[in-house]
């Protein structure tokens, strides 16, 4: 038995994002990692907080049985039936440490417990290289970078502002004025001039147009061969999802703010998003993931794990995009670290490992992920065998 001995949970400040990280520890003194992904946006002191609220409902558990924890709590805490981002960021981040102990006892990486490693590499694509600029001609040169980086698939925020201090910020109220809009057309008209007709682009739109807006905006897209438009409508708009299904050629993709089996079976029901974005940090953890994936198969649709967090995240989306049989390449954020005050949470990076836009699959056991605790011990907010006596 793994049994559930201490609970952790770390909550960082890190280059303009909050990760929050929970170690799990058993009995035998096997250690489990998980992050709640709430690093970008706000929410990690609700998700830390929370963690700390769902202690007691996972001391004493048995790790050999990770859905058993996940539906204690799942059914057990109420405010899980019909929650948000800050109750299944926490649970996600307990289900991946589970599975982290779980993989470790035995020796072999997570996603061997689903029977697949489809790819030995994964490929990923670029997001954040353009955050640094809000004119047409920096904000597409600022391509250049990954582009000699390796990557070949980029994805950018065209309707977004740069902000200070921060990452980005996005539309007000749904609508561009006339210059900004303006502004977005040139920025990816002139995007994809600058790398050619062969770079994989996708655009986020973080569902910030009005409907006239978003038709113009969806036609010049149509001219530019991409890959996809994520978020062209607020996550709870799925019936303007089901009313422009198929009016483009452009695939639609969606999710990242949806969370579990339950969330996604309602967009995938709309026959209006062809990739589906489930985030392994806050859409109910690795195994309601990997139902995610097996559920999207059934409609036809492809799976793009949305990942916006921690390296630890990235190493836990690898090991469901491994599993995944529709997966699409894999989100990852390289220049995060570029900022003096970033914390980086793992001695072993997967970002680091990217060649040529691809990122080796790992065969360490559990998550394959060495989490540094002299670089986040700073940032313990909560620790049940001392909080809780």
């Amino acid at each position: 038995m793994l049994i559930i001995e201490n609970m952790r949970v770390f909550n960082i400040r890190s280059g303009g994002l909050h990760p929050v990280i929970v170690e799990l520890s058993t009995k035998d003194g096997i250690f489990g990692y998980g992050e709640a992904a709430v690093a970008y946006g706000l929410g990690a002191n609700a998700a830390a907080g929370m963690l700390s609220d769902l202690a007691p409902r996972v001391i004493g558990a048995d790790a050999t049985y990770p859905r058993h924890v996940w539906h204690e709590i799942y059914d057990n805490s109420f405010w899980a039936k019909g929650g948000g981002a800050v109750v299944f960021a926490a649970l996600s981040a307990i289900d991946q440490a589970l599975w982290d102990i779980k993989a470790k006892a035995l020796g072999v990486p997570v996603y061997q417990f689903f029977g697949a490693k489809f790819e030995s590499t994964i490929e990923v694509y670029a997001n954040g290289w353009s955050t640094r600029h809000d004119d047409v001609i920096g904000w597409a040169s600022a391509a250049e970078r990954p582009l000699s980086d390796g990557y070949r698939i980029l994805k950018c925020y065209p309707l977004a502002s740069e902000q200070k201090g921060a990452t980005l910020r996005h539309v007000q109220r749904r609508q561009l004025d006339g210059d900004a809009f303006r502004r977005a057309v040139d920025r990816v008209k002139t995007l994809r001039k600058v790398v050619g007709p062969d770079i994989g682009l996708m655009f986020d739109l973080s569902g910030g147009l009005n409907n006239d807006q978003l038709i113009r905006f969806m036609d010049v897209c149509a001219e530019l061969d991409v890959i996809w438009v994520e978020e062209p409508l607020d996550p709870f708009n799925l019936q303007g999802l089901r009313n422009l299904a198929g009016r483009w050629s452009i695939p639609i993709a969606a999710g990242e703010r949806i969370y579990t089996r339950n969330g996604f079976r309602n967009l995938l029901d709309t026959g209006g998003v062809d990739i589906i974005m489930p985030d392994v940090g806050n859409c109910g953890g690795i195994f309601e993931l990997v139902q995610i994936a097996g559920m999207a198969e059934a409609y036809n649709v492809r799976v793009s794990p949305h990942n916006c967090a921690s390296s630890l995240c990235t190493a836990a989306s690898v090991q469901v995009s491994a599993a995944s049989a529709m997966a699409m390449p894999l989100e990852t954020y390289p220049y995060f670290s570029d900022r003096n005050d970033y914390v980086q949470v793992l001695k072993n990076p997967p970002e680091k490992a990217i060649i040529n836009g691809r990122l080796p699959v790992p065969t360490s056991p559990g998550l394959g992920a060495d989490v540094d605790l002299d670089a986040i011990n700073h940032f313990r907010c909560f620790d049940y065998q001392k909080d809780a006596a």
